[in-house]
């Protein structure tokens, strides 16, 4: 492992050789240690009177970093608490979300990254990741050519138009990115040395960010159409250039962009979009553990899926999947499906249908008798005539599942599995609380942003987060440990077909549909070790066989702890 060209291990492996010295060591947040730097450290690194006396240790500075962030008044507070310390002390800020993966991960990632990027103009303090502003666009490869980036395996990219359910956020996008990123290491184990997030700053069309006199993105509207796509292009050509094996992941596109570029792309470079094929995952699984609890197969439900962009339309083609493994044809499969996006049902007739919802468009004659004086067919006449046994949100509209529509569906169901996926909070389709009000308590819940346990006949339940956290940092150490050349559909499915493996309802239907949270970094390991392995069959991967993935895994995979250095001659 090398560090700015400036990092050597030394032959023991324990120990690594410095050139960096004084305040120049101390500013570098993958080499600070603070108050646990040696005496002999002090002593070679010039570092006496720049540090108070106390030499301290790991454990000693998180207790210390965890009362005062525990001293922050609001979750933005704490964001913006942990955002300095990343900055400050890699070690340290990973080894606190690494021992407390369920306390921190709301924290630095969804629901409160959402906030954190409507305000990050208001934050940013130190570099992180990479802005490539449309200015630059002739800069791009000067800029990726710097050593500072040589060991590079993995990319978080967004241009920011579709953060969250919150729009565009412009500049203050790079939240995402750098969020992602973290998640990466914390629960995929890998090196932040190898994670470089990117924002491509293409202007925005916010007019509250353009007016905002701290806005820090490039001041302008929203570059579109041909010059956008050349732009992007740009950035491929470039990253292909500089890392020709590295793997870029698209994080947070406008909906029509993130799949088209997706499509483009999967066959040029080792590429996935995580809202669209790591929600599809963590959906599909979380329904599998639902599935366990009420016992009808899964090629038996009816799914109504309202917001059909690409992420809803992901979610959707991978249960297809699922379901014809089970013997179903392809047809069969699709008629499962009620896709409802904001101008009502997806009908053969309809105007406005894209072709690839095409196939899940219902027939003119089966819905005759269905719709609203206006011509439109609403959530709530799916419900009522085509009586669906799960409901998945990915709208970004909160409230979107109204009283009156669950209530019509638990008439039907015995236990309704719903599912509002869209996050931050302000956007989920309804709350768990009243999900189980309006159907007594029947309910199987599964939410995108975290809430607190349900209140049920004076119990608290405890809500299963749909979180694409449980796949994307073990998808992404698969991806990297094999060194594939492109990421397959069976790639993604073996990521949720290994998390099905430990689901808790595989034992007790009274059990979480999924596993805890804090698990996340072991069932990283596992899922990534299930990616490596199809890999090797998809023959994709550049290792030949388990054993040589296995030594890769463990290769690419650090615990954040402090190690000794010593002064490079």
């Amino acid at each position: 492992m090398k560090m700015n060209a400036q990092l050597q291990k030394s032959a023991d492996q324990q120990t690594l050789q410095l050139s960096l010295a004084g305040f120049n060591l101390i500013n570098s947040p993958r080499l600070n240690k603070g108050t646990a730097f040696s005496d002999h450290e002090r002593d070679v690194f010039d570092l006496h009177g720049l540090l108070p006396p106390h030499v301290g240790s790991l454990d000693e500075q998180l207790q210390r970093r965890m009362q005062a962030l525990a001293a922050q008044s609001t979750p933005f507070n704490k964001y913006s608490f942990l955002r300095d310390l990343q900055d400050t002390n890699e070690t340290l800020f990973y080894a606190l979300l690494v021992r407390n993966v369920e306390q921190m991960l709301p924290l630095v990632y969804t629901p409160t990254v959402g906030e954190g990027c409507q305000r990050f103009s208001e934050i940013w303090r130190k570099p992180r990741g990479l802005f490539l502003s449309y200015p630059n666009k002739d800069r791009i490869n000067q800029i990726l050519r710097h050593s500072r980036y040589d060991d590079v395996k993995c990319i978080v990219v967004s241009d920011g138009e579709r953060i969250l359910g919150l729009g565009d956020q412009g500049a203050g996008g790079m939240g995402i990115p750098i969020g992602k990123m973290a998640l990466y290491t914390a629960l995929g184990g890998i090196h932040p040395e190898h994670c470089l997030p990117i924002l491509l700053d293409v202007g925005t069309d916010n007019e509250e960010r353009l007016k905002d006199p701290l806005y820090i993105g490039w001041r302008n509207k929203r570059v579109r159409g041909q010059e956008y796509d050349d732009f992007v292009e740009a950035f491929v050509s470039a990253v292909k250039l500089r890392w020709p094996h590295v793997l870029l992941q698209w994080e947070d596109f406008a909906g029509s962009n993130a799949a088209r570029f997706l499509a483009r792309y999967r066959n040029k470079l080792c590429t996935f979009n995580d809202d669209i094929q790591g929600t599809a995952a963590i959906t599909t699984t979380t329904l599998i553990s639902a599935i366990n609890v009420t016992g009808i197969p899964l090629e038996q439900q009816k799914i109504a899926v309202v917001g059909f962009g690409s992420a809803g339309l992901g979610i959707t083609n991978l249960l297809a999947q699922f379901i014809e493994d089970r013997g179903v044809s392809k047809e069969e499969a699709r008629a499962r499906f009620y896709a409802i996006d904001r101008y009502g049902l997806i009908t053969e007739s309809r105007q406005n249908v894209e072709a690839e919802q095409l196939p899940y468009a219902r027939k003119e004659q089966e819905v005759q008798g269905w719709r609203q004086p206006n011509g439109e067919i609403t959530l709530m006449e799916v419900v009522r005539n085509a009586k669906p046994t799960v409901l998945i949100g990915v709208s970004g509209q909160g409230g979107a599942f109204t009283e009156q529509a669950v209530r019509e569906m638990a008439k039907h169901t015995t236990r309704p599995v719903i599912f509002p996926l869209s996050n931050p909070t302000s956007r989920s389709e309804a709350t768990p609380q009243n999900l189980m009000d309006w159907t007594e308590g029947r309910a199987l819940v599964g939410t995108g942003s975290p809430f607190e346990p349900v209140n049920l006949g004076g119990k608290k339940v405890h809500i299963a987060q749909t979180n694409n956290s449980y796949i994307f940092p073990g998808l992404a150490l698969g991806i990297i440990a094999s060194k594939a050349r492109y990421v397959t559909d069976t790639m993604v499915k073996a990521a949720a077909t290994e998390l099905i493996r430990h689901l808790p309802t595989q034992k007790d239907k009274q059990a979480s549909l999924l596993p805890p949270i804090s698990e996340a970094r072991q069932l990283g390991r596992v899922i990534g070790q299930a990616v490596g392995r199809q890999a090797i069959q998809d023959g994709q991967a550049q290792v030949t066989d388990e054993s040589s993935l296995n030594r890769e895994l463990e290769a690419n995979i650090w615990d954040p702890g402090y190690v000794p250095y010593e002064r490079k001659q």
